[in-house]
């Protein structure tokens, strides 16, 4: 299963090199080794593998659940580290694994937006605090620009389009005393998207410009 990551991993960096102007900052802050949660905003479907292919080390996904219904499809996603979440919110066998793999000192990447949003950043689910409360794993904010203009597939091959990952300094969360409450488990998911905006041009931040704007003035 390795060599098939590694080969999606070659394909996916040549793809990106020949065929885009495929622009990376911060990757020397990225830590090799260690438990990592990774977060991004999320506007296409080329997002899991542009990450894949930034990244120096291995990485895992979550997926929505309905992408694992072909059998062949589904081998190839479990070879590239996907496994499969429900949307609902409440898959608790994802969450389980989810911290198995953190407890591993694995790297999870995760969008905390469940969905594309092309047009800017959205209200996040709280799970990635939950998970970095949990697990103690430092996250690693991400962002990304210029995939919501790729589009369908055959539209890579096109020179002229730019992306870039922006990576910012991997941080931890303050521990908190007990379960946390759904009030805090939201403000910490503040807090992480808000350093993941703070990596986007304005037009990309979306319901976070504010509190970037607000935190920025008061830096």
């Amino acid at each position: 299963m390795a060599v098939l990551y590694n080969v999606g991993i070659s394909v996916g960096r040549a793809c990106f090199t020949l065929f885009s102007r495929w622009e990376v900052e911060g990757r020397e802050s990225v830590p090799r080794k260690g438990r990592l949660i990774i977060v991004a905003n999320h506007q296409s479907n080329m997002d899991p593998p542009l990450i894949a292919a930034t990244m120096p080390r291995r990485v895992y996904f979550l997926g929505k659940k309905e992408l694992f219904a072909n059998r062949l499809f589904s081998v190839i996603l479990d070879a590239w580290g996907v496994y499969p979440v429900g949307r609902s919110g409440h898959d608790f066998s994802a969450l389980l694994r989810s911290v198995q793999l953190l407890e591993q000192e694995k790297a999870l990447v995760v969008f905390p937006e469940t969905t594309r949003n092309p047009r800017g950043m959205r209200r996040s689910a709280p799970g990635v605090a939950y998970l970095a409360l949990k697990t103690g794993a430092p996250i690693l904010p991400v962002g990304i620009t210029g995939t919501e203009h790729v589009g369908p597939m055959i539209r890579v091959a096109m020179p002229l389009c730019r992306v870039k990952v922006s990576i910012g300094t991997a941080f931890t969360l303050p521990p908190v005393d007990g379960p946390p409450s759904r009030e805090v488990l939201e403000g910490m998911t503040e807090l992480v998207m808000r350093r993941v905006a703070a990596l986007l041009p304005l037009e990309y931040r979306g319901i976070y410009a504010s509190s970037v704007a607000l935190a920025q003035g008061g830096e």
